[in-house]
């Protein structure tokens, strides 16, 4: 698990037409990690591209009227949304959007693919209802990726709840940040070891995930790579869990304070929660990042409540609102 500063651009595939929302260069990685790809087979049920196998959402939210709207939707099941709510006092102008599933869960074989644009001078706020449960597999494995894309001077918080692996499950995450260097990009990612309440701890046979932060036109600035895979020596021990059951990370991409200032603030919002971490300035002195462990899910989402708060009250002047998720 590392972030890799300045590594070699990677080039956008280039395609002499963009690819149909249904056709596999959509929805598809361009590369699975071979811990992941080596599950791949063919399900003896539905398989990869059948109906109701490929989610899809299209998010585009634009300046209108002294406030951020949704101005494109496009959605397919599973994948799908509230309408977007303005319940934040402090920032009434600042949408919240729920991101929603109409399954149960992420099973095997299922493609998910998420494009959430923000405009220039957008200011919005990006969730899930719940955890994203990703169940127990007997053929293949399931994808999810996320690209994000921030204008110039947006800020966009994009903070997801906990994705949980159960036992025998393989997943591949995969999030993309696109900003330009004038906009903020608070973004999280939290992976308990399972279903803690049930005894379940690191059963699942393989989790990875990929977080990029690009700017426009595709340099690659930052990257942070997880590879968990149980049966291949173990995930608990130095240099990766720790023995620990939660592992999360918290991301601040910003213009509006200096690195450090913000990894001072990262670091001042979790020094007494009893919980180990680590902060670091991101490459390019473009923000700074914050990863965190503890035993319980509640406990590590918590701390990355406070490192929010802080990190807004510094940024935009206003403090986190109360999501009142049940």
């Amino acid at each position: 698990m590392s972030v890799v500063a300045d590594p070699p651009t990677v080039p956008a595939r280039s395609p002499a037409r963009s690819p149909g929302r249904l056709e596999p260069a959509h929805y598809e990685p361009a590369r699975v990690p071979r811990e992941v790809r080596r599950h791949s087979a063919v399900p003896d049920t539905l398989g990869v591209g059948r109906p109701g196998k490929v989610g899809l959402l299209e998010l585009g939210f634009e300046r209108r009227g002294g406030r951020t709207e949704l101005v494109r939707h496009y959605q397919k099941s599973p994948l799908q949304i509230m309408r977007p709510l303005y319940f934040d006092p402090h920032r009434p102008d600042l949408p919240v959007t729920f991101l929603m599933s109409t399954g149960g869960g992420v099973v095997q074989a299922d493609r998910l693919r998420q494009d959430l644009a923000f405009g220039p001078g957008t200011a919005a706020h990006i969730t899930t209802q719940a955890a994203t449960k990703v169940h127990r597999m007997e053929y293949d494995y399931a994808v999810s990726q996320t690209f994000l894309t921030a204008g110039a001077d947006s800020y966009v918080e994009y903070l997801p709840d906990p994705v949980i692996p159960y036992a025998d499950s393989r997943f591949y995450q995969r999030t993309v940040i696109t900003a330009d260097p004038s906009a903020t990009v608070l973004a999280s990612e939290t992976v308990p070891a399972g279903r803690l309440a049930r005894g379940e701890r690191h059963a699942y046979a393989v989790f990875a995930s990929d977080f990029e932060v690009r700017r426009p036109g595709g340099d690659l600035v930052a990257l942070d790579t997880v590879r968990l895979e149980p049966g291949a020596g173990g995930v608990a021990g130095p240099a990766v869990l720790g023995g620990h059951s939660v592992m999360a990370c918290f991301f601040v991409l910003t213009p509006l304070a200096p690195a450090r200032e913000v990894a001072d603030l990262l670091h001042g919002a979790l020094a007494d929660r009893g919980l180990p971490y680590g902060v670091s300035v991101l490459p390019q002195e473009c923000g700074a990042w914050v990863r965190v462990l503890g035993e319980r899910s509640q406990e590590v989402s918590r701390a990355l409540a406070l490192a929010w708060n802080a990190v807004r009250l510094r940024l935009i002047g206003s403090p986190a609102p109360d999501l009142r998720k049940t």
